[in-house]
């Protein structure tokens, strides 16, 4: 059982959202070089397990402006998929688990031996931290159309263009790109609630995500241009969920999903607030099929 050291890394300002804390989609981009470290180290590529299916993060502490940043990854084979690579992120001043995240990959079932054999000296159990929560672990449905999330109640929030530095060393889009077309969209889907920007500006509140799931459909390339269609999920007397659907504008062709369990923080305790009752009932009334 080992632990592989993937990254070492430090949270620039700029990389820092309104709410003074790094914004998710610059975790997925540290995940994402921890990935490719991992598969330099032990060996693991598509040619063995196949494609990705989904990048599961959980955020369990927030990293600020200065924060030193590590991951360690390894092999999980006690994860929810056949084959699952589960990524820590800590801060290294202080030890702090800052968030995980677990790659599943569905090789051929009868490959699972072969697998365990290969990777026995990247071996590790799988953290509960790392464990889904809020989500499924599985891909989530992508068999739609804008046409569909839209007749089930997603509204567009988002328009954009893959330009040459959303592009990663295999010639696609990558999570980054996905991640901050969402993040700058979701702002738009707050406003269709009662916490909108003056709501949360008065009271002192940050929106904040706690879990993702990112499932890719189909690569996108430079030049492609995108839209986010965005639709509630779930809703809880603290948390609420939606799904930002990524379609290729042109062809119309679902390029991913994000799943995100989302909440209220106040912004000088740093602690999550209860959703006010007209929120919870507009949520309610607004969720997708």
């Amino acid at each position: 059982m080992t632990l592989q050291e993937t990254l070492f890394s430090f949270v620039n300002k700029w990389e820092c959202d309104e709410n003074d804390h790094l914004n998710v989609q610059f975790y997925f981009s540290r995940f994402e070089e921890a990935d490719r470290q991992f598969r330099l180290l032990s060996g693991l590529g598509e040619t063995l397990v196949g494609a990705r299916r989904v990048r599961h993060v959980r955020y369990h502490k927030e990293l600020r402006t200065g924060d030193l940043i590590t991951v360690n990854s390894s092999v999980a084979f006690d994860g929810p998929h056949i084959l699952t690579v589960v990524h820590e992120m800590r801060n290294r001043s202080t030890g702090a688990l800052a968030a995980t995240a677990f790659d599943g990959y569905e090789p051929n079932v009868n490959s699972a031996k072969t697998l365990r054999q290969r990777f026995k000296d990247f071996q590790s159990p799988m953290i509960t931290e790392a464990a889904p929560r809020g989500l499924q672990a599985g891909p989530a449905g992508l068999k739609v159309t804008t046409s569909s999330v839209q007749a089930n109640g997603a509204e567009i929030c988002f328009r954009g263009t893959v330009l040459p530095r959303d592009i990663a060393t295999d010639g696609k889009a990558d999570d980054r790109f996905a991640l901050s077309c969402c993040t700058d969209a979701v702002a738009h889907v707050w406003e269709r609630t009662p916490m909108t920007h003056a709501y949360l500006t008065e009271h002192g509140l940050g929106r904040v995500a706690v879990e993702m799931k990112l499932t890719w459909a189909t690569p996108l390339k430079t030049g492609d241009a995108v839209a986010v269609y965005t639709g509630f999920t779930g809703v809880s007397s603290r948390t609420f969920s939606m799904r930002h659907h990524l379609f290729e504008s042109r062809t119309g062709r679902l390029a991913a999903t994000l799943d995100v369990v989302a909440l209220t923080m106040h912004l000088t305790d740093r602690k999550a607030v209860s959703l006010p009752d007209d929120a919870h009932q507009a949520l309610s009334k607004m969720l997708i099929q």
